[in-house]
């Protein structure tokens, strides 16, 4: 039977978690000096959090306990537990039970976990058992969990039903969706059916105004990990008079690494910012930007305009 998790946990997140990227060693092991500066940087900057080994930081290419030593290392490293959600998505369900255990361990804010990705196809009910073997397994009133919808990319979605189902299983546990879908009417069609009970957060950074509107109180961003205070500004201050403009520079911006493969293109800005070339390393399948693709970035991001000490 589902367990039903007592009240009194804290409320979901506020403001920006950047969907961080994950540096890596020339041995392609993680960089876990150059991941605790990123994020100190970032929480330096307003962040509300961070979300490691999401889509963005490349989380199903790490094995569980890579993953589960890099969130180690963080806490060591001075960022706070409780401004981590953990990203815990595996292809298989005992090691997102595990991850998701390691994370409600050191006192994580949360964990986000994607539907079943690995078979495609699968009904509705195998989508919910999926998340009842996670959140029956862990058994632990502190579970936050954060259900994460990118069906372009998973190939698994998630459907009202589902959700509907889930929170009302777990009323105490499932506090958030992260749509990732890029569909701006899904988006909305989310916060219509289910806010404010269930907080919809939109990693599609032009539709944050149109959601902060609605309610939707923060964002796990890429983009954040180098324009956290725009990202920002976009949700949190959705009313501005500036909004409009800033919704724009970053559909350009979005539009400019459309040309790219997006993570690859993501780290490639990192190193320019950064003059780092050390953040240009990814895990196979993907591929690293050339020297030919990093000198047009480059030449593109110039013409373009970043400040990170604005941005």
């Amino acid at each position: 039977m589902p367990t039903s998790l007592s009240p009194g946990h804290a409320a979901p997140f506020r403001g920006i978690w950047p969907a961080l990227l994950t540096p890596l060693n020339p041995d392609l092991s993680i960089d876990h000096a150059r991941l605790i500066r990123h994020c100190q940087r970032l929480l330096d900057a307003g962040c509300g959090g961070v979300t490691p080994f999401g889509t963005t930081g490349e989380g199903p290419s790490f094995s569980l306990a890579e993953r589960r030593a890099a969130v180690d290392a963080l806490v060591a490293g001075g960022i706070p537990a409780s401004r981590i959600l953990v990203s815990t998505s595996c292809a298989a369900l005992p090691e997102t039970l595990e991850l998701t255990r390691h994370a409600l361990s050191i006192g994580a804010h949360g964990c986000l976990m994607l539907p079943p990705f690995f078979l495609k196809g699968v009904p509705d009910q195998g989508v919910i058992d999926a998340y009842r073997y996670v959140i029956d397994g862990a058994a632990d009133a502190r579970l936050r969990l954060y259900l994460y919808h990118i069906p372009q990319v998973a190939g698994v979605g998630l459907s009202h039903h589902v959700i509907a189902t889930l929170k009302r299983l777990y009323p105490d546990t499932i506090v958030g969706i992260k749509d990732s879908s890029c569909d701006t009417a899904h988006s909305v069609a989310l916060a219509e059916a289910f806010m404010p009970e269930l907080m919809v957060y939109v990693g599609n950074e032009p539709d944050l105004p149109e959601m902060g509107r609605r309610g939707s109180t923060g964002a796990v961003s890429g983009i954040a990990n180098f324009m956290p205070r725009l990202v920002d500004r976009l949700v949190m201050q959705s009313g501005a008079p500036t909004t409009s403009a800033e919704r724009e520079r970053v559909q350009q911006l979005i539009a400019l690494l459309g040309g790219y493969a997006l993570m690859p293109a993501l780290k490639g800005v990192m190193s320019i910012l950064d003059q780092d070339p050390a953040w240009l390393r990814v895990r196979p399948p993907l591929l690293a930007l050339n020297p030919q693709e990093l000198r047009t970035l480059e030449e593109q991001l110039r013409s373009f305009g970043i400040d990170t000490r604005t941005d």
